[in-house]
């Protein structure tokens, strides 16, 4: 607790003056372009990933990154999402899971949350992920998944995940006037790199090679920027 205390005096005495006025705007209000849904690990901070200062992302986060598909029962991701929307008005969604998730590693094998109802139901919305992955392996029903598939299913996971997010009304509605985008990641903390994969796919691709029409398009504009 010690830190985080340091870490408060620290942003008081140092960080808010010198962000002075971007805090002065970001009082009036929000007006973020992405919502960022990633798993609760302390490993993974949305906004140093992205190089967005605050306001820029608006966040939701849970153990496993996992967005129950739609239903009449009112949830906190349900009415984060429904919000963002509808309200803030963002663009884009991106579902970030990432290496080493503790949430996919207990749905490898329920048995080892059993003690835990309510995370054990949780991880209930991963079961089609686990299925796949089951499936593709030819895995028994009713055993645990080997830790050699965990990457797999981390990466069927958000690929799940994202189809989910599809079943929402408000996000169902934005991708057919084609005013959302959807984006699947996977952070891999030990390398700091990241694999994505689109609302239409079930492959995965490297960063640079997903994004390579708009990091071409970004290094035009940073040419003709540093030309004037």
């Amino acid at each position: 607790m010690e830190r985080v205390i340091r870490g408060v005096m620290h942003f008081r005495q140092d960080v808010y003056p010198q962000n002075k006025d971007l805090f002065g705007t970001l009082a009036e209000g929000q007006h973020p372009n992405v919502l960022f849904i990633t798993c609760s690990d302390s490993r993974i901070d949305p906004n140093m990933l992205t190089g967005s200062a605050p306001g820029r992302l608006f966040i939701c986060r849970n153990a496993g990154n996992i967005i129950p598909p739609h239903s009449n029962e009112t949830g906190g991701m349900t009415a984060s999402i429904e919000y963002a929307v509808a309200v803030l008005g963002v663009r884009h969604i991106i579902i970030c899971g990432h290496t080493d998730c503790g949430a996919v590693k207990g749905a490898l094998d329920m048995a080892s949350v059993e003690g835990l109802p309510h995370v054990k139901e949780w991880l209930s919305h991963t079961r089609s992920a686990m299925e796949i992955v089951r499936e593709r392996h030819q895995l028994p029903a009713g055993r645990r998944i080997d830790d050699c598939h965990l990457d797999e299913a981390i990466e069927e996971n958000v690929l799940q995940q994202v189809q989910h997010i599809k079943t929402h009304p408000i996000v169902a509605a934005k991708l057919a006037t084609q005013k959302i985008q959807l984006h699947g990641w996977v952070y891999h903390i030990d390398s700091g790199e990241i694999r994505c994969c689109g609302h239409n796919s079930n492959e995965f691709q490297k960063f640079d090679e997903y994004y390579a029409e708009a990091l071409q398009a970004l290094a035009q504009e940073d040419a003709e920027q540093s030309s004037e």
